[in-house]
């Protein structure tokens, strides 16, 4: 029997409904309307893409939105100008600089000068030491719109064994911290995971996947992940995107997954329309802090 499929687009618009009725809900009781300010750095064609469906999102769901466009030759210091004059506008609720940057501009330290109370993106090391004390200001916005899937489902991962597949900081690191941790507001079932974090160098991947109730592949690879290599009744999200002259594709290979899973996320209209939902989610949560402060 064919896995179901997780159908990211379907969860994403229930939660940007809800989202749209909290933001109204607190500019109802007194609060600012919540503005997100998404800085891009040259001509990225996909990056482009990723702000414009960003800016479409916030319309929808009654937030403000501002576009600040820096031509591909900006220096770092031109843009940490930027990024600190968005720091002091109180207008602003939450500040994200679209990667990938330009190779000549230092992207950690620009990262690491947004505001911690404005990083909607959870990319600050203040913010990511919070996450990993179980104690979160923001969550990222892919891992948890991964895990407000498994949620939507009703896919408990207490107890579950769950392989990570790619270690970067944008979801491999935090998806495990998340899911093996006590929880994240959402009840200890979508938690208290036991997670294995894989990456290149790890030996025999094959095998440490083939034991993972929960399969989560985020290493850039296309197709890397194939039937062979998943436990029959796996649930697999796919958060690859990648280009090829086929068109875009995961990092699982889809239709071989879906005769041996019993879930698995398609691309596109699986995890990318979450992680755009939770930007919102963390904008509205970043305009509610520093109107509470």
């Amino acid at each position: 029997m064919p896995a179901e499929i997780l159908d990211g687009k379907a969860i994403a618009k229930q939660i940007q409904a809800e989202t749209k009725q909290k933001v109204a809900n607190f500019v109802a009781a007194g609060g600012p309307q919540p503005k997100l300010a998404a800085v891009l750095v040259g001509e990225d064609p996909a990056s482009q893409v990723y702000v414009r469906n960003k800016e479409r999102a916030c319309k929808r769901a009654g937030i403000d939105s501002e576009l600040v466009r820096m031509p591909g030759d900006t220096t770092t210091e031109q843009l940490l100008e930027k990024v600190n004059q968005l720091n002091a506008d109180s207008a602003v609720s939450g500040i994200l600089v679209q990667l990938p940057l330009p190779d000549q501009i230092d992207a950690r330290l620009v990262l690491d000068t947004v505001d911690p109370n404005k990083d909607v993106d959870a990319f600050h090391p203040h913010n990511v030491g919070l996450i990993s004390q179980g104690r979160h200001r923001f969550l990222p916005c892919t891992p948890h719109g991964i895990v407000q899937m498994l949620k939507r489902y009703n896919i408990e991962t207490t107890g579950k064994n769950v392989c990570v597949i790619g270690r970067s900081d944008i979801v491999g690191k935090p998806m495990a911290m998340m899911l093996s941790g006590y929880g994240i507001g959402l009840g200890g079932e979508f938690a208290n995971a036991t997670v294995t974090l894989c990456h290149s160098r790890t030996a025999d991947l094959p095998s440490t996947v083939a034991q993972a109730d929960i399969v989560v592949a985020a290493i850039g690879r296309p197709k890397f992940v194939t039937a062979d290599m998943l436990k029959p009744g796996a649930v697999v999200v796919d958060v690859g995107i990648n280009r090829t002259d086929d068109g875009l594709v995961g990092d699982v290979d889809f239709d071989a997954a879906m005769q041996v899973a019993s879930y698995v996320t398609p691309v596109p209209g699986g995890v990318g329309p979450l992680t755009v939902t939770m930007l919102l989610e963390n904008t509205l949560a970043a305009a509610i802090q520093q109107h509470d402060a």
